[in-house]
């Protein structure tokens, strides 16, 4: 999605590192076995910035620590805010929890993908998912509900692991060949 953003390659590795710390201490917080961590990945075109969102069902605040010389982890937050251009912390919206957020500077990003956006109930086979990077054949879709409630598309891909997302999910879409409902004959995607 990035690279599909022009996002260059220095800030696509800070992006990386930045979402892995604070995804790593999402993952950390003590939380009930059925709790999801969230992420979300945006851009701000008129101000140059990535940004980067991490949300968990845990109380209380991260904060910076300074672990001694020995000390294997509490790292992250210093990276964190060595690395990005501003970050902070907001109760979760609609829900139990926080979301930690940071931008990164990111003067290169472009205004539009170089696709579509669709919820990906709307994905069919033949069309062009972008997934890690890279476009990618959507060859099998099929629909499973969550244990939690809500459902899932699973997306079977022409390379790589079969994609697992919520079915309001935004991808990023380009047709490939796939007729339109009118040139199938039909009155209804199929």
């Amino acid at each position: 999605m990035l690279s599909g953003w022009g996002v260059s390659q220095d800030v696509l590795e800070l992006a990386e590192l930045v979402l892995s710390e604070l995804v790593t201490n999402a993952l950390r917080v003590p939380v009930p076995s059925d709790r999801q961590v969230g992420v979300q990945i945006a851009r701000s075109i008129e101000d140059g910035l990535l940004s980067l969102e991490v949300s968990d069902a845990g109380s209380g605040r991260p904060e910076v620590r300074t672990p001694g010389d020995e000390e294997t982890s509490g790292r992250g937050l210093l990276l964190v805010e060595a690395l990005a251009h501003r970050w902070g912390v907001d109760d979760r919206v609609g829900g139990i929890g926080k979301t930690v957020w940071a931008e990164l500077k990111a003067p290169d990003i472009v205004a539009e993908p170089d696709g579509r956006e669709v919820a990906a109930v709307m994905v069919r086979p033949g069309q062009l998912v972008r997934m890690w990077g890279e476009w990618r054949t959507v060859r099998t879709v099929r629909t499973e509900p969550y244990a939690a409630g809500g459902l899932a598309v699973v997306l079977g891909l022409d390379e790589g692991p079969a994609l697992r997302v919520h079915a309001a999910e935004p991808l990023s879409l380009q047709d490939d060949g796939v007729p339109s409902a009118g040139e199938r004959g039909e009155g209804t995607p199929g």
